[in-house]
């Protein structure tokens, strides 16, 4: 099992099909996979090794693609990097899993000179993009042009293919290891769950860093489809893309589900060609769904439930589920059910499996399971028992085998699709000399789903106002990991055994909602 597989599959069955379309730019099958054969040329002349992690940070586009395969095909792994993220976190998921080489877009460009500085390992840095390139880098460009197509390296199976980054419970990213195996079986179990009506032509929105868009990008390839690629998340960019290039399928968050619909100009657009609309990275308000199917009514919906860790997805609600009758309200609170690869079940803390409507944890196994955390053996050990997957999110399965996500036991916060983990937060805020104690929760958002709400204690005679504590949090995490609220109060709800009820907290934000979770 190859991640690239694929390319060869399509040389001989579709060498001129459209593999890839970005901008006005496109290239068939048989040239993509020139360019890919070229760029692992350059990253082995680099020093690539087989199993060495590469790194991009960039905007999506079409050499993002070309840098998934191209680094497979050499033998390599990819480190894609959050460019939301600062960079100090950013330094640090080079330096963990000791990325040499970063490829580098015009976005970032400034951003990547700074990365020398703080990072350890930084070796070489390649301009992927046109125009000039910056002083103390190598053009992306020339090296492909001056390079000669090298031999697939063959790496599969258990072999290395990805470490994506991850907010960490202790305030550190967690590099997830993710294996040929994972990715690929994942897509293919998908693409089997998910049967995807008409032509097949994708619409990669989500960033490339995040298994989301990398894992839509996989199924298309996978299933020899066209994949139309747009940078960033642009309302009108996006409807003008599915027009344009009569889209049929596409993945997106919550929340940008809520921004296309709701743009001005939705109705100025024929998007007739698009028969399914996956969504998922975070729970969706059912009033939003009922609004978004009512504008697409044309559109099949299903949904994807996973994480990082399980490459991603191991249950789908299909389209049959998001249809009128007696359990139409009920079945889309649910998560669907799991995909051919996946099992699930239920357990209680001492990881015993619980009965049907009774509320545990929800955990997984199958060959989509990660490898384990780059270099964090206890992290590993208590993520992975027994070959299960623990998710750290709260649920039930019902009588028919639908799953049900109620709460998260993990101290995360899902806010836009982006994975917050509160110590992460609850660190930068402590680092204000004013702040005697924090606590960090999620609270419902009509926009985000949730957002960041710190809860400070000041120390005596201390002052300090909202803005204060967000820009400081901004100086040192990504900008979607800081508070969007702060409210000080004069203490925090402790048990009688001095550990912090952030449930107190959480429960007036809450109450008279079916879930814990938005």
């Amino acid at each position: 099992m190859q991640l690239t597989q694929s390319l060869h599959k399509a040389q001989r069955e579709c060498p001129n099909a459209v593999a890839v379309a970005f901008g006005d730019q496109s290239l068939s099958f048989a040239q993509f996979k020139d360019r890919v054969m070229r760029l692992a040329a350059v990253l082995q002349q680099l020093g690539m090794q087989p199993g060495d992690r590469v790194g991009m940070m960039a905007l999506n586009s079409r050499r993002y693609v070309e840098y998934l395969y191209g680094v497979w095909w050499g033998g390599g792994a990819i480190n894609p990097v959050n460019v939301r993220w600062s960079p100090q976190e950013v330094a640090y998921s080079l330096d963990d899993c000791d990325t040499r080489i970063l490829l580098v877009d015009k976005t970032f460009a400034q951003q990547a000179a700074m990365l020398r500085e703080k990072s350890a390992c930084l070796r070489t840095l390649v301009y992927c993009d046109d125009g000039e390139v910056p002083a103390g880098m190598l053009s992306y460009e020339q090296l492909m042009a001056q390079a000669q197509p090298v031999d697939d390296a063959w790496r599969g199976g258990d072999d290395l293919a990805a470490v994506m980054y991850t907010g960490g419970t202790t305030g550190m990213p967690k590099g997830v290891m993710l294996s040929h195996a994972n990715l690929y079986l994942n897509a293919l179990s998908a693409v089997a769950a998910v049967p995807r009506p008409g032509a097949k032509v994708g619409l990669v929105v989500a960033p490339f860093f995040h298994v989301a868009g990398c894992g839509l990008s996989l199924q298309l390839i996978q299933r020899l489809a066209t994949q139309v690629i747009v940078p960033v998340f642009d309302e009108a960019l996006i409807l003008q893309a599915i027009q344009t290039h009569k889209v049929t399928e596409t993945f997106l968050v919550p929340t940008m589900i809520k921004r296309l619909i709701e743009h001005p100009r939705f109705k100025d657009f024929d998007l007739s060609s698009l028969g399914m609309l996956l969504y998922g990275a975070a729970p969706i308000d059912g009033v939003l769904l009922d609004q978004a199917m009512k504008a697409l009514p044309h559109t099949e919906f299903c949904q994807a439930y996973g994480m990082t860790e399980l490459a991603p997805t191991i249950s789908v609600l299909l389209p049959a589920d998001h249809q009128p009758g007696p359990d139409q309200e009920r079945r889309l609170r649910s998560a669907g059910r799991p995909v051919p690869i996946a099992e699930v079940r239920i357990v209680d803390p001492m990881g015993q499996e619980l009965g049907p409507n009774q509320v545990g944890e929800i955990v997984a196994r199958g060959p989509m399971v990660m490898m384990g955390y780059w270099n964090k053996p206890a992290q590993t050990a208590a993520a992975l028992r027994d070959g299960w997957m623990h998710t750290g999110d709260g649920g039930y399965m019902d009588e028919q085998g639908y799953l049900y996500v109620v709460d998260r036991l993990k101290d995360m916060i899902i806010t836009g699709g982006e994975n917050v983990y509160t110590a992460e937060v609850e660190n930068a805020i402590a680092k204000l000399p004013e702040v005697s104690m924090s606590a960090v929760i999620g609270v419902p958002d009509d926009t985000w789903g949730e957002r960041v709400h710190a809860v400070i204690v000041l120390r005596d005679g201390a002052t300090l106002d909202e803005a204060q504590v967000i820009t400081h949090c901004k100086s040192l995490i990504a900008g979607f990991k800081c508070p969007r609220s702060v409210e000080f109060r004069a203490e925090l709800p402790l048990s009688p055994a001095g550990k912090l009820q952030k449930f107190v907290l959480r429960e007036p934000f809450w109450a008279g909602r079916q879930r814990g979770v938005n």
